[in-house]
């Protein structure tokens, strides 16, 4: 298997898919190859998407245009990052966001709808690859919900205290790590960074939690 490939192998969308029935999967899928300059548009916002597209080689972005062209970058595309195949199962007319290569790269692309056609053979393990990307678009819609819910909370304050107190309840307990930065965390509240450091001074302040760097502790008996 070619190094490209070994990002394909431990993609998400392949778990459970061993290294023979992979390429035979990806042969089924119409699998393409492309390379993009630095700046290059992979997607356009406004087209339709119809492939699922998965990162070989180098970097990406997916940024978004408002009606006057000004752009805004929402997040970075790595080695081995999907893209696709949420607009491409919703079957998105207009797709509200672009793709730009940030340097030279290399792209994967498979055929939506050959995911979703089983050739004559109907092999359990494209069986696998429905199960998988049915997953993949399940959690990114729980993930875009739970954003939801804490950015729609009235002030900064109450956004961390919704972010946090989910990550507790999710590790299942009151003393975790976030691998998200200042910055990226402040961008996923939609808060201003110095405003959310300085709200997350005032709750250590108080007694609501304790961090050091990005490891948090909530504390369950501060006095309300």
């Amino acid at each position: 298997m070619d190094d490209e490939l070994c990002y394909v192998k431990k993609s998400p969308l392949f778990y459970g898919i061993g290294q023979e029935e992979l390429y035979t999967l990806l042969k089924c899928c119409g699998e393409e190859r492309e390379t993009f300059e630095t700046g290059e548009r992979i997607f356009r916002m406004g087209e339709a998407v119809d492939r699922v597209m998965i990162l070989l080689k180098g970097g990406a972005v997916v940024e978004k245009e408002d009606f006057w062209g000004r752009g805004e970058m929402l997040y970075e595309l790595e080695e081995g990052d999907i893209f696709g195949e949420v607009y491409a199962c919703a079957r998105t007319p207009v797709l509200p966001v672009s793709v730009t290569a940030s340097g030279a790269c290399e792209a994967m692309f498979l055929d939506y709808q050959r995911i979703l056609t089983f050739c004559s053979m109907a092999c359990a393990f494209h069986t696998r690859l429905l199960h998988n990307l049915l997953r993949l678009v399940s959690d990114q819609n729980i993930r875009l919900t739970e954003q939801i819910e804490h950015i729609s909370r009235r002030n900064t304050r109450q956004k961390l205290l919704s972010f946090l107190s989910s990550e507790a309840i999710r590790r299942g307990r009151a003393s975790f790590d976030i691998s998200l930065s200042r910055q990226e965390l402040a961008d996923y509240l939609s808060v201003d960074r110095s405003a959310m450091s300085s709200e997350l001074g005032k709750l250590k302040k108080e007694g609501i939690l304790d961090f050091q760097k990005n490891h948090f502790t909530l504390i369950q008996d501060f006095n309300r």
